[in-house]
């Protein structure tokens, strides 16, 4: 499995469901410099979903654009098969997963039937294993060594 990051994303501080793109993170053990979830809990400290979601939705008439979906990442391949403890690499970073994206009343916002849609296909989250570096839009992502 191989493929690549399209989108960037953290949510300030502060700033009440904004999300900012970004041609870079930074991330390490505490998650991703800058989000105002660093620090908070390493086991969700990243979000990443694939396009997949997002065509998903439009296909059931639900118009959203990139980043509604609370991801921090948005690859080109579909990672939700993954368990906890596999991993993914993007770029020099080793990502493992740790459960896959819960559903929240924030998505009932956009539309009424996006979490139930969404149920298994909104995301997965991951922590950081491997030291502090940079994800780049672009990067290649692969699947890791695992546990």
């Amino acid at each position: 499995m191989e493929g690549k990051v399209l989108k960037l994303f953290i949510t300030k501080k502060n700033i009440q469901k904004t999300r900012e793109k970004q041609s870079k993170i930074t991330v390490d053990s505490d998650g991703i410099d800058g989000d105002k979830f660093y620090g908070k809990n390493p086991q969700r400290a990243i979000l990443i979903t694939t396009v997949e979601s997002y065509t998903l939705a439009n296909e059931n008439g639900i118009d959203i654009e990139y980043g509604m979906l609370g991801e921090n990442i948005l690859i080109d391949i579909n990672p939700y098969h993954l368990q906890a403890g596999e991993q993914l690499q993007i770029g020099n970073t080793i990502l493992e997963i740790t459960q896959n994206c819960t559903l929240c009343k924030g998505l009932s916002t956009i539309n009424s039937k996006l979490p139930k849609l969404l149920k298994d296909d909104r995301g997965i989250f991951a922590k950081v294993v491997q030291g502090s570096s940079h994800i780049h839009i672009g990067d290649t992502v692969s699947l890791g060594e695992g546990k």
